[in-house]
């Protein structure tokens, strides 16, 4: 094998000029640099998937303004840590950049304890997290935070990177590498540079060039990746792979391939939080009204889960995914959602019929809103027969009941209301 050095490392961008993708904030005319120019730098959240660039941005940053750097991860650290690097920074007599990787695994009490260092100016705090921080973190933190979206790179920031990184393999090593082919580099990133360059690097290292030449295509990254997984992905954990089969097993109304991969998450230090919010959003797309109480129950997972944390909650999202792959599938309402879109999008935003617009004034009284209104409540049966469409898409069916005990419930009971209007 080559002994090559990391890339990811090696390559770690040092200036605006060198760091790849990101243009909308970091390009010339980027609010963001525009902000460590000024030399006005709020503290910010970085919000973006995996590989984008939020630690390598937040080192610009200090580097730009010649300020003080300190770094903590969310997974190892706490408010001891936290509080020690508060001090460092009052020392530095400077006012300093704490960078805090993955910062919605900070709990309430961590977060809580960086708000007055940050409200007086003694750091600037960037945080980095992979998951939406108007969910985790807290308000007061927040509200004195400009949060930034980091967007996946994209195939002309990739080749960038893979260009940059033939160059580095060649001065550092003195090997020639020509790519032949590169869709399946690309794909394996997933908009990631550090898989990026890992993977290549993996496919580099394992080809044994003897002649001080490689060649690259789809064939021989695909085959090589795939028997090195664990190589390429340095936690050994595939987490959008694992993720993903831990769904699917749900949706596939599997509960021992479910609570399987359940368990690989939970051995690797997967965020619980993680886990439970997805199974929240499988309850309503995969579930939903076949049966309600599995949104329920997911909900209380997952506020469950933010209450006990590791280990104990192991056993609360083992209860949530058993149940979720127990019960009876429909993706009814998704669906609905999704057609009724592609109906706003492609006809556009239709009036309201007056019949059910709001008359709040005498002059919208006169103009007809709200007339002939007929309040269902003063019906039998608490119905009136009306039409709350716009008329260019009226009569038009979006909800179509799933084949299951409840919704056939529910399609009956439209059934006797519409009669055949909506062909219940």
């Amino acid at each position: 094998m080559i002994d090559l050095p990391p890339l990811a490392e090696q390559l770690r961008p040092v200036d605006f000029s060198d760091y790849a993708g990101q243009q909308h904030l970091v390009g010339p005319d980027g609010i963001l640099r525009k902000a460590v120019e000024s030399g006005a730098l709020p503290s910010m959240i970085f919000w973006g998937p995996p590989g984008v660039g939020k630690t390598t941005l937040a080192s610009i940053i200090s580097r730009k303004l010649n300020r003080p750097f300190f770094t903590l991860s969310a997974i190892n650290s706490g408010v001891k840590d936290v509080r020690e690097v508060i001090e460092n920074a009052k020392n530095s007599g400077r006012n300093a950049i704490l960078f805090i990787d993955e910062i919605h695994r900070f709990s309430k009490s961590q977060q809580d304890s960086l708000l007055g260092a940050v409200e007086k100016g003694i750091i600037t705090l960037i945080g980095a997290t992979t998951e939406n921080p108007s969910f985790e973190v807290i308000s007061p933190l927040l509200s004195r935070c400009q949060v930034y979206i980091l967007k996946p790179l994209d195939e002309t920031d990739l080749r960038g990177i893979i260009s940059k990184a033939l160059i580095k393999i060649r001065e550092v090593s003195g090997l020639e590498i020509k790519i032949l082919e590169d869709d399946a580099l690309l794909r394996i990133s997933g908009g990631d540079a550090r898989k990026l360059l890992n993977a290549l690097e993996i496919v580099v290292a394992l080809q044994k060039p003897g002649t001080g030449y490689v060649e690259i295509d789809n064939k021989t990254t695909l085959e090589i990746i795939q028997q090195n997984i664990a190589m390429y992905d340095k936690k050994g954990e595939m987490h959008y792979d694992i993720i993903s089969a831990f769904i699917k097993s749900i949706r596939g109304s599997d509960p021992n391939a479910a609570v399987y991969w359940l368990a690989r998450m939970v051995e690797s230090g997967e965020d619980p939080l993680f886990i439970a919010r997805r199974m929240l959003i499988l309850a309503s797309e995969d579930i939903g009204n076949a049966n309600p109480n599995a949104l329920l129950l997911a909900n209380a997972c997952f506020d469950a889960v933010h209450k006990t944390g590791y280990p104990e909650c192991r056993i609360i999202l083992s209860q949530c995914a058993v149940y979720l792959a127990s019960s009876p599938k429909s993706n009814a309402s998704y669906m609905a959602i999704e057609s009724a879109l592609a109906t706003v999008k492609s006809k556009g935003d239709l009036p309201v019929p007056l019949t059910i617009r709001n008359a709040p004034t005498g002059l919208m009284k006169n103009l007809g809103y709200g007339a002939d209104y007929r309040y269902a409540h003063s019906y039998e049966g608490n119905f009136a027969n009306m039409e709350f469409l716009p008329s260019a898409i009226a009569g038009t069916k979006f909800y179509e009941p799933g084949k299951n005990a409840r919704e056939e419930e529910l399609r009956r009971y439209l059934k006797s209301l519409w009669k055949d209007k909506y062909e219940y």
